[in-house]
């Protein structure tokens, strides 16, 4: 997954928030034989780091202690696990301490179908 984000100022404790579907397992924990080649390809951005990622069952978490105006771009890879059409809610950006200052994006339907077989 690849999300562009773009800051309209400097801000503290942010936490970006990523719906994935259910079913899904996101890759990078290092936990069940997560694949290092799998993810090798995801970009860091070099303007902010997270202080913590939670990649949980539900979505993909990333809190930021710091996050400069500008543009910030966030990847992570995903594995699908099942086949059909998820309804996700919206990817949602969010200054921990001041909750006025956000953003949310609506999220299309997800169709994941199986692989043809050979």
């Amino acid at each position: 997954m690849h999300l562009d984000i773009e800051a309209q100022s400097d801000m503290t404790w942010v936490v970006v928030n990523d719906p994935i579907p259910a079913g899904a397992t996101i890759l990078g924990s290092d936990l069940g034989h997560d694949s290092e080649v799998a993810t090798s390809g995801e970009k860091q951005d070099r303007g902010a780091w997270p202080a913590f990622v939670e990649r949980g069952f539900d979505g993909y978490r990333a809190y930021y202690d710091y996050l400069p105006k500008g543009r910030l771009q966030v990847e992570y890879t995903m594995r699908l696990n099942n086949p059909g059409t998820f309804g996700l809610p919206p990817t949602h950006v969010e200054a921990l301490y001041a909750p006025s200052s956000f953003g949310a994006l609506p999220n299309a339907p997800v169709v994941v179908r199986p692989l043809a077989a050979r």
